[in-house]
């Protein structure tokens, strides 16, 4: 993986940061230099991209803000939201000058939040909205995210899209881009095809996933299924394997989210229809960015990085970052993360894909 600084700097100077240079100094007087500690809390492994992309390339941006002056103290609730409680314990008690945190659970963690906010401590929610008096928000436009996928399903099905049965793979309720996301879907599927199964995934489980589409195939019939709507990657991913190991022959199009590795291998070789290519660069870095322009003081530069507004059932008009998103399919491959460094063909082409690499293009 090459995520190289000139990228970051560019993807930084699309989104508006000022003059598009990384720590562009402001009238305001800094309120702490460069020996910045960031706290980053992120919600599980099970997601590929947490401790892949988004943990290391906080790091080394923060890093690179700061002269590597700076650190990242990082912890992974491993899908625990006591884990995460405890872990926002450890972050004040260590006197970390910002949180970044991925919520598990986007109201329990809310007290935590009150109390980093009481020991004058920042927090800023990363790529899930957080409840509580958060400072502001980055992520990808979800609803848009549902959207792509919906879209992907009822151009797949094309004509026959009306009388399909689609089963619906959701995520986790006690993640608020669950919501967000399944009502983009929604907009495109429930007057386009016959939803016949819908599904909510506690913790975003691929175990719990794969069982409820064992579920929907025993209550609908394998040959029934026209396509399945999967929330995430690692969702698709097990009902993927439900769909197989039920015995059919050809699996219908299934939709994804996060372009984890697996995923594209998937698309590559016809398994998985799409994935939703939301850039990890560009959120990790300007989280990254948002973070330290907050601890120092740079009110111009975190305001340029937070241009939206969002609500949350706790707080209105939430400063925010809202980074756009891509449907990735076989045919801009090379155009997303291939163009992005995240992948090289060699990471994604194996042997075992030589030839469906071969057939669309990737040498």
């Amino acid at each position: 993986m090459a995520l190289t600084a000139s990228n970051a700097a560019l993807l930084l100077a699309a989104c508006g940061v000022i003059d598009g240079v990384a720590g562009t100094s402001d009238a305001a007087t800094p309120k702490k230099g460069n020996d910045v500690t960031v706290g980053l809390l992120l919600p599980d492994k099970d997601t590929t991209r947490f401790e892949k992309f988004d943990y290391p390339l906080i790091k080394q941006r923060v890093a690179d803000l700061t002269n590597n002056k700076g650190k990242v103290l990082y912890r992974n609730a491993e899908a625990s939201m006591a884990k995460q409680s405890r872990q926002f314990s450890e972050m004040i008690a260590a006197k970390v000058d910002v949180i970044l945190v991925d919520a598990l659970d986007a109201k329990a963690v809310a007290p935590d939040i009150q109390k980093a906010k009481d020991a004058g401590i920042p927090v800023i929610a990363y790529d899930r909205l957080a409840q509580g008096p958060i400072d502001a928000y980055i992520s990808h436009d979800n609803e848009l995210v549902g959207q792509v996928q919906g879209r992907a399903i009822v151009q797949a099905l094309g004509d026959k899209a009306a009388t399909s049965k689609v089963v619906m793979i959701n995520g986790s309720v006690a993640d608020p881009n669950t919501a967000l996301v399944k009502q983009g879907a929604d907009s495109e599927l429930q007057d386009s095809v016959v939803v016949a199964k819908s599904y909510y995934t506690k913790d975003w489980s691929p175990k719990i996933a794969k069982a409820n589409t064992a579920k929907a195939i025993k209550a609908i019939g394998l040959s029934n299924i026209a396509a399945v709507y999967t929330a995430s990657d690692g969702l698709a991913g097990a009902a993927i394997e439900a769909l197989k190991e039920a015995g059919v022959s050809k699996v219908p199009p299934v939709t994804g989210q996060d372009a984890n590795l697996d995923a594209v291998q998937r698309v590559v070789s016809g398994e998985q229809y799409m994935t939703v290519y939301k850039s990890f660069l560009l959120e990790a870095n300007n989280a990254a960015e948002m973070a330290v322009a907050k601890v120092q003081g740079r009110s111009i530069e975190f305001d340029a990085l937070t241009r939206d507004k969002v609500d949350s059932p706790t707080q209105d008009n939430i400063p925010s970052m809202l980074v756009p998103v891509v449907a990735l399919t076989k045919d801009n491959i090379k155009e997303t993360v291939l163009r992005d460094d995240v992948y090289t063909v060699k990471d994604i082409c194996t042997p075992k894909l030589e030839a469906d690499c071969q057939a669309i293009g990737l040498k």
